[in-house]
């Protein structure tokens, strides 16, 4: 659609912004039905045509009964604009704030390549995901805190001290999450759907750890609880080396959703034969670490089982906890065949996670990742006993 306007210097200006974002002759036209007065469209086209004498533009003129009006306004020379505009180019701006961007830090060179490709954006005068050359120096936060994050500080700190020890400021990072995890997304491994603060909750950053739930059997350090019968005890990740198991388990069960958690240990397994812990979505670094310890508390004969989403995080999860354990683990009510009986195909397709084919999910991650396939949300299954037998 043409572009058309009222405002001389709102023209040369829109021309030079067509520049920059790659245009090489952009054009523009005078808006005369919206013009307020003859004076005002004569003062237009003054200044237009002094632009045209500096050689900055070139104007064409209309025809027939439009003859004495300006058709077209075509940039000639953004050099000659830009002075006559008093303007500073975007590209040199750019070049300005991209030294000023990594200036003084030890970047990763993929942090580097970030910076120069950030400077590119800010050249052809647009954004970086809303961060324009005006924000360097915020941006040049996110940079700061990512090498940290990369040299592994923000392992057990939270949010607000690692950002106050890294930048200065403790509330910094909460207001540009969003930038560190793109800057460090191909360099970690984050779940493919999660928000920033998910995300670098995965990789070990968060305000404080969410507590564990356990259901099963257990008692804690040297306190007796079998009298006590709690339909779930709660603790801080970093104390699972103190859970004890009061009779060896039939099984080990994690859970993504709150709510399975609560239906599971109430309608399939009152009894208490297995183990069932409560993982909070994307598992946390102290998370996994206690699954982990728990996992080790086991026999390699006790089967370990996960229940997740049948989607693509419900996979990364999967995955996740497999490598946090370190020995197999088994899909619980996680399988094609529940997916093609109860599921539906999604409006919108997300990448699954990279299993090995040796993974106990690779198979339903393979399925995932055709097109056509069907996901399905955990609480829409009644929950049932794991085939531990």
């Amino acid at each position: 659609m043409a572009r058309r306007f009222t405002d001389a210097i709102g023209l040369l200006n829109d021309l030079l912004n067509r520049f920059e974002a790659g245009a090489a002759s952009p054009i523009a036209h005078p808006d005369y039905p919206a013009f307020p007065s003859v004076v005002a469209a004569d003062a237009f086209l003054k200044q237009i045509r002094e632009a045209e004498s500096a050689g900055a533009v070139s104007i064409r003129g209309g025809r027939g009964a439009n003859r004495d009006q300006v058709a077209h306004v075509r940039l000639v020379s953004a050099e000659i604009l830009y002075r006559y505009l008093g303007r500073t180019p975007a590209s040199r701006i750019a070049e300005h704030a991209a030294v000023q961007l990594v200036a003084g830090v030890a970047l990763h060179e993929s942090l580097k390549n970030s910076g120069s490709q950030i400077a590119e954006v800010w050249a052809r005068g647009k954004t970086w995901h809303g961060f324009g050359s005006s924000d360097v120096d915020t941006l040049r936060h996110a940079f700061v805190l990512a090498q940290a994050i990369l040299d592994n500080k923000h392992l057990d700190v939270d949010y607000k001290t690692f950002s106050r020890r890294t930048v200065g400021h403790s509330k910094i990072l909460e207001r540009i999450e969003g930038a560190v995890v793109r800057l460090l997304s191909g360099m970690m491994d984050f779940p493919p759907g999660a928000r920033p603060r998910e995300a670098l909750r995965a990789i070990g950053l968060e305000r404080f750890a969410p507590p564990l739930l356990i259901a099963g059997k257990i008692d804690l350090g040297g306190a007796d609880l079998s009298r006590i019968s709690p339909h779930y005890l709660g603790i801080t990740p970093k104390e699972a080396d103190r859970v004890r198991f009061r009779e060896p388990p039939a099984y080990v069960l994690t859970i993504e959703n709150f709510a399975s958690f609560n239906r599971h240990i109430a309608e399939a397994d009152p009894g208490r034969l297995g183990t069932t812990m409560y993982v909070g979505g994307y598992p946390s670094l102290a998370t996994q670490q206690a699954l982990r310890t728990i996992a080790g508390l086991v026999s390699e004969q006790t089967p370990i089982f996960h229940w997740s989403d049948i989607d693509p995080d419900g996979t990364w999860i999967f995955h996740t906890i497999e490598r946090a354990v370190d020995r197999p683990i088994r899909p619980h009510l996680m399988s094609v065949e529940v997916a093609e009986r109860l599921g539906q195909v999604p409006f919108k397709k997300s990448t699954p996670a990279r299993c090995p084919p040796h993974s106990g999910i690779a198979a339903l991650a393979a399925y995932l990742a055709k097109d056509g396939a069907k996901t399905l949300e955990q609480e829409e299954l009644d929950p049932v006993l794991p085939e531990f037998h």
